[in-house]
């Protein structure tokens, strides 16, 4: 005959893993935005925009870029010291390009508008580094 409580180790054991997995599979999701303006080939205006998700995202996570995290435990603090890898990033997975061009007495000017619509993105912390990937 079998004990009462024989299957109490394996009960725990499965409980105990699906507890500590959920935390594993869990991300906090981001809206995260980026605009930058250059005339006449300088830099005229940059901004990014950062905000925790109100509703859940849907989609798949796509391509990732890892970045360290150093000194911050914040998104925006961790993306500020590793900003130009997350720039980087942001130009392959792709930008929209606004580009215009005038001439008025033989004298040119341009002006180039590059776009990160305000896109979702998974966000998983860890204790060295920070897992970001854009939900598509």
């Amino acid at each position: 005959m079998r004990s009462r409580d024989g299957n109490y180790y394996r009960s725990l054991a499965i409980c105990s893993l699906i507890f500590f997995n959920s935390f594993a599979l869990y991300a906090d999701e981001y809206l995260i935005s980026y605009r930058y303006i250059v005339k006449d080939a300088a830099l005229y205006n940059e901004s990014l925009q950062i905000s925790p998700a109100m509703k859940p995202c849907r989609g798949e996570a796509t391509s990732f870029i890892e970045l360290p995290v150093l000194k911050n435990e914040t998104l925006d603090g961790i993306i500020q010291e590793n900003s130009q890898e997350f720039i980087d990033y942001l130009h392959k997975i792709g930008l929209n390009l606004e580009y215009q061009s005038t001439t008025t007495n033989y004298q040119q000017a341009s002006t180039a508008i590059h776009t990160l619509k305000t896109t979702c993105f998974k966000v998983d912390f860890n204790d060295n580094f920070v897992k970001i990937s854009p939900l598509k």
